[in-house]
């Protein structure tokens, strides 16, 4: 049944990730670093937002240069040094498109993926969302939308109803004793056929955001785009502001990329949201990510409360 966000234990944000710090690299991978750098690294500052062990530092070199580094063992951390390979091929082909810290260079063997990225001067943006950095948030989603309306060739995307099937199927996994479930369950069961289908991120949470103090707003970790509706990554953002108590309803009637949309799409999209996201609620956390339950517990009662709110369910 539905508990509401407030039940769910309060998050850690920006304390959420388990990451391996600089000391522990291996001497080579510290050099490889180095050399890129120009210099020793004097100081490493850990990025631990986020739910994946991988180390991911922005390092200082004495000389003054700075880089964020990515890194994870094909041996110990082969599913994320696996991501962070595919996150690179895929920064490599959409290079300058999308509003992302620039790639500097990679570096990929049977021991290591390590990649060197842009060290922007930025955080994060603040939960619960303040209003204004929503808004710039926002922004962001519908300028990765407008920088990807054509899906650029080679990035081989897939459908997001084939790379996340539980967003159509999570329902099969719910209790019949929560509520309207049939219900939702034959929403989400249109996702495959909502139209305006492009890229999208499909992981545009508040701890992959950047707000620079040069003014710009860039997205990290691209590991997970797919084909999806192009309002997509807009929905979901709104759906964690909802959460956070903030009206969503009237950022939902006025933006670009969802004021001409069916209320019905919408609803599909929220329902296989939270499907997908109860579907994990059986599941323990991993033990390199021990608040990862904690975020889908939340983000599927924030999503029920939006849904059940627009369709007058009780």
């Amino acid at each position: 049944m539905p508990v509401g966000t407030a039940a769910v234990p309060d998050l850690p944000h920006g304390r959420t990730a388990m990451r391996l710090s600089w000391k522990f690299l291996p001497r080579e991978i510290r050099e490889l670093v180095e050399a890129h750098l120009g210099g020793p690294v004097v100081e490493a500052v850990s990025q631990d937002a986020g739910f994946t062990p991988g180390f991911a530092s922005v390092l200082t070199s004495a000389s003054g240069e700075r880089l964020f580094v990515k890194a994870a063992s094909r041996v110990a951390q082969a599913d994320f040094a696996a991501s962070y390979a595919e996150e690179a091929r895929k920064l490599q082909i959409l290079d300058g498109t999308v509003p992302a810290p620039r790639l500097e260079w990679v570096h990929d063997d049977d021991g290591w993926v390590v990649l060197g990225l842009e060290a922007v001067d930025a955080r994060t943006p603040q939960r619960p969302w303040r209003p204004d950095e929503l808004d710039r948030t926002l922004d962001l989603a519908e300028a990765i939308a407008r920088a990807t309306r054509h899906v650029p060739d080679g990035l081989g995307l897939r459908p997001v109803a084939d790379d996340l099937p539980e967003l159509v199927t999570g329902w099969d996994a719910v209790p019949d004793t929560w509520p309207h479930r049939d219900e939702a369950r034959a929403l989400a069961e249109t996702i495959a056929s909502l139209p305006d289908q492009q890229f999208a991120h499909c992981d545009l949470r508040d701890d992959n955001i950047l707000l620079a103090t040069d003014g710009r707003t860039l997205a990290c970790d691209w590991n997970w785009p797919v084909v999806g509706p192009r309002w997509l990554d807009l929905v979901d953002l709104l759906v964690s502001a909802h959460g956070d108590g903030l009206e969503v309803n009237a950022q939902l009637a006025t933006r670009e990329l969802t004021r001409d949309v069916e209320p019905d799409q919408i609803d599909a999209w929220l329902a296989g949201f939270c499907g997908f996201m109860l579907a994990r609620r059986t599941r323990p956390a991993p033990p390199t990510s021990p608040h990862l339950r904690t975020l889908t517990d939340w983000h599927a009662e924030a999503a029920w409360s939006w849904l059940a709110t627009r369709r007058g369910w009780t």
